[in-house]
């Protein structure tokens, strides 16, 4: 169905120009999902597009359309018929072959079907960010299932691809996360008269005060660190807390299957001269002024609701300073694209980092970076909404979810809805073995799928190597065509999840193909006593497990074979 498709798509061009020969040039011509599956396989909407600028009835136009179209040999060769609906939709109903095609598409391509050849765009995603100073909460988890399946979805496209995580290593933050620990290590604990009103109160702090009077060394990804066992070393505390903490984020990252190329510290902007280097730019530009004592910078010149201060009148930078500073870094290190990850209160910052960007005159395109920002997740269970982790102190953990569930529910779960969308994680729903538990339902069908296929290579001895050899005209039953046509949707849909920084659209999809599979499963037998008919439809079934394990995979989700 993939060529098809790209046939199709060329007989469309040269219809369109053949109907509409005054039509820009620029105009590309696309097909569409119908908005309904009765009303066809393939829709054009090009007739209704084109009819105000050239002045033409949208139905007539998509007459003249379809006539031209039905002159085209490969309409002829692939499609069963065209219709004009409404004011001037056009459907294609598509023959069997063109349906049944899609099977060997599949089979011969594996894992790489739907991906694109390599390029040399290069795009960096910066998600989970977590400043070290305490485990990873749900939050932290939502956005690494985001950023891994976003990162994947640019490498289908043939993009290089690049993780970053960027944290502050310094500042307020980070000295609290210090005096926390020296607190613990001088016998303190929370509802104690001395203990420090802004500490961190979770069971971590006293755990990472333990093995610091051990001097223990601890590393991580970025970072190695051995505890000099001195209560009153201040400074030491607060680079073995930090090593700790980034320790255990590793852990937790690990135990979510989330990797990164790239660790980026906010104290390197500084020491490297970048901020300072970034705010004389925009001194250069004439985009700053001062009042108060303080430096600003005129955001309001590129659509911001007020101008911003940058530095203030003690000498110190606000926060966003560095952030312009961070992405001209990315901007200088070749990346066309960049995206953002962050929770929905980094809302605000978005005007005033492009603000700054374009005010630096450093080539920077408008929009850019690109932002994808989540709202946080509540967790359910036993009915309830859990709200805290003994081992946190406030907050329930990426790895209390992955241990009271598994790494595949919360994947899944946390990329199954809109980022900006509030989305309830319900621990009871996630541990269900039945149709409720989204997850669940994926998988089984791709378990079931492999059953049948081994109870064919036991039971008749199939083997997979025949498969390519399937008579696939013979899969004409109408919840065969339905599945083929969703497998054939596949590549069209990682394009525009990756284009619309989409990746629940991936969940969508998978949720879709398992119901067409399972409706499939209902309506016919697979081992019939007919050997051809048999090849074909396990033929297809293999096909149909493929496309679900290069889902899952890219959701970071497991296929399992039995369940």
């Amino acid at each position: 169905m993939i060529q098809a498709k790209r046939d199709l798509l060329k007989a469309l061009g040269e219809a369109l120009r053949q109907a509409a020969p005054d039509a820009d040039a620029s105009f590309t011509p696309v097909f569409e999902a119908p908005k309904q599956a009765a009303h066809g396989d393939l829709a054009v909407t090009a007739a209704m597009q084109l009819a105000k600028p050239l002045k033409k009835n949208p139905r007539e136009l998509a007459t003249a359309l379809v006539a031209a179209l039905q002159a085209q040999p490969a309409v002829q060769q692939w499609v069963s018929a065209v219709e004009i609906a409404g004011p001037g939709f056009i459907n294609l109903r598509l023959k069997p072959e063109a349906k049944q095609s899609i099977v060997s598409d599949v089979l011969s391509a594996g894992e790489a079907f739907g991906t694109q050849p390599a390029t040399d765009r290069k795009v960096l995603v910066e998600f989970v960010s977590a400043n070290p100073t305490g485990p990873l909460h749900v939050g932290h988890g939502r956005q690494g299932a985001l950023g891994d399946a976003l990162c994947n979805l640019f490498a289908t496209q043939g993009q290089q691809v690049t993780r970053e995580f960027y944290y502050n290593d310094a500042g307020v933050q980070i000295a609290t996360l210090a005096s926390s620990t020296q607190a613990r290590l001088k016998g303190l604990k929370p509802g104690d008269a001395e203990w420090p009103e802004s500490a961190y109160n979770g069971d971590y702090i006293a755990d990472i005060a333990n093995d610091f009077l051990a001097k223990k060394t601890v590393k991580a990804d970025d970072r190695e660190f051995t505890a000099s066992g001195d209560p009153d070393d201040l400074d030491g505390i607060r680079q073995f807390a930090v090593a700790y903490l980034r320790h255990e984020q590793d852990l937790d990252l690990k135990a979510f299957d989330v990797r990164f190329d790239n660790y980026y510290l906010e104290s390197s902007l500084y020491t490297s001269g970048r901020v300072e280097a970034a705010v004389n730019k925009l001194v250069a530009a004439g985009k700053t002024f001062e009042d108060g004592g303080a430096l600003w910078l005129r955001s309001t010149d590129y659509g911001d609701d007020k101008d911003r201060v940058m530095r203030k009148s003690d000498g110190g930078y606000t926060y966003f300073v560095p952030d312009v500073a961070y992405h001209i870094a990315k901007w200088e290190r070749g990346f066309v694209q960049c995206v953002n990850i962050q929770g929905s209160d980094h809302h605000g910052t978005i005007a005033r980092v492009r603000a700054g960007l374009q005010a630096a005159g450093v080539g920077i395109p408008q929009g850019w970076p690109d932002y994808v920002l989540h709202k946080m997740v509540t967790v359910m269970k036993n009915g309830e909404e859990v709200k805290i982790s003994k081992r946190a102190g406030s907050y329930v953990t990426l790895r209390d979810l992955i241990e009271w569930t598994s790494k595949d529910a919360v994947r899944f779960f946390l990329i199954s809805r809109k980022a900006d969308t509030e989305f309830t994680f319900d621990v009871d729903l996630a541990l269900k073995t039945n149709d409720e538990n989204p997850v669940f339902y994926v998988q089984y069908a791709h378990a079931r799928m492999s059953k049948v296929i081994r109870d064919w290579a036991a039971e008749r001895g199939g083997d997979l190597a025949s498969l390519p050899g399937a008579q696939l005209a013979l899969l004409a039953a109408p919840s065969e065509l339905t599945l083929m046509s969703k497998l054939a949707e596949y590549p069209d849909m990682l394009t525009q999840a990756a284009a619309g920084l989409a990746p629940h659209d991936v969940a969508f999809y998978l949720r879709d193909l398992a119901g067409a599979f399972h409706s499939y499963y209902a309506a016919e037998r697979f081992l019939v006593d007919d050997v051809d008919l048999t090849r074909a439809r396990v033929a297809l079934l293999a096909a149909t497990a493929q496309v679900l394990r290069n889902g899952l995979a890219l959701l970071g989700v497991s296929a399992p074979d039995k369940m």
